[in-house]
């Protein structure tokens, strides 16, 4: 038996090939996949304990899973290096997210479904739509590359572009800025947020900033609004850009 899997075997583990496979991934597998990749994309270590918190389980259950997927050549584990995906595994896991992240945007844009309720839906159908599905929606929404939330959505190649930006509440005062991306997918935050019109491309001037990350004076599309300084980290900002005249 080799201690890493051939090229036949990566072709059969990737979402492509899962049916060639006598081990399939589970969505549960997927899952992990996919947490591991989001937490890894923060720059720090992946430990068991975070990752049980990402997922909303017990520690253990984190524990069996990292080990199911290291015998899976999907990750690897080692003492105060944490959980790391392994190319097969990043392939994997970026694969699971481009259907997403798609489909959080099917829903909004074709199906004017909310963007506080298309993380919910696209969690359920990204492990089961065929890659026929993921081109044809692909296409129908003119093979975008970030979703409702301004999350870049990974190409059919795996290739996920950096969104610029800096956090709102670090902003210069006065200066026009443009909402580029919201990192929250919590559904009472984003309805708030939305109510307030800070959906990605808006406009935004902060105006005045309390101290001790006290609230903050902000105006949306010319419109003034107080929102929390927790609120204002999660909103990714960049320079608007003037006009050409």
């Amino acid at each position: 038996m080799t201690s890493a899997p051939d090229q036949c075997y990566i072709l059969a583990m990737t979402k492509n090939y899962v049916h060639a496979t006598e081990n399939p991934l589970t969505p549960a597998h997927e899952d992990y996949l996919k947490a591991i990749y989001l937490l890894e994309a923060n720059g720090e270590p992946v430990s068991n304990s975070a990752l049980a918190q990402h997922m909303g389980f017990a520690p253990a259950s984190a524990t069996n899973m990292v080990k199911k997927l290291a015998e899976l050549h999907l990750v690897t584990h080692a003492p105060y290096r944490g959980v790391e995906l392994t190319d097969l595994g990043r392939q994997v896991a970026l694969e699971v997210l481009r259907h997403h992240r798609l489909i959080e945007l099917f829903l909004h844009e074709t199906l004017d479904m909310s963007w506080d309720r298309v993380h919910e839906e696209a969690d359920k159908l990204e492990h089961v739509i065929s890659e026929a599905m993921e081109d044809a929606m692909a296409a129908v929404l003119g093979n975008p590359t970030v979703d409702p939330h301004g999350d870049p959505i990974p190409s059919k190649e795996g290739h996920v572009d950096k969104t610029p930006g800096s956090p709102l509440s670090v902003a210069a005062i006065g200066e026009p800025m443009r909402l580029v991306r919201v990192l929250t997918q919590d559904p009472d935050r984003l309805c708030y947020l939305g109510g307030l019109g800070l959906y990605p491309d808006a406009e935004v001037v902060l105006r005045e900033r309390a101290p001790f990350q006290g609230p903050l004076l902000v105006e949306v599309n010319g419109k003034p609004h107080a929102l929390a300084f927790e609120m204002a980290e999660c909103l990714q900002v960049v320079v608007e850009e003037p006009l050409p005249v």
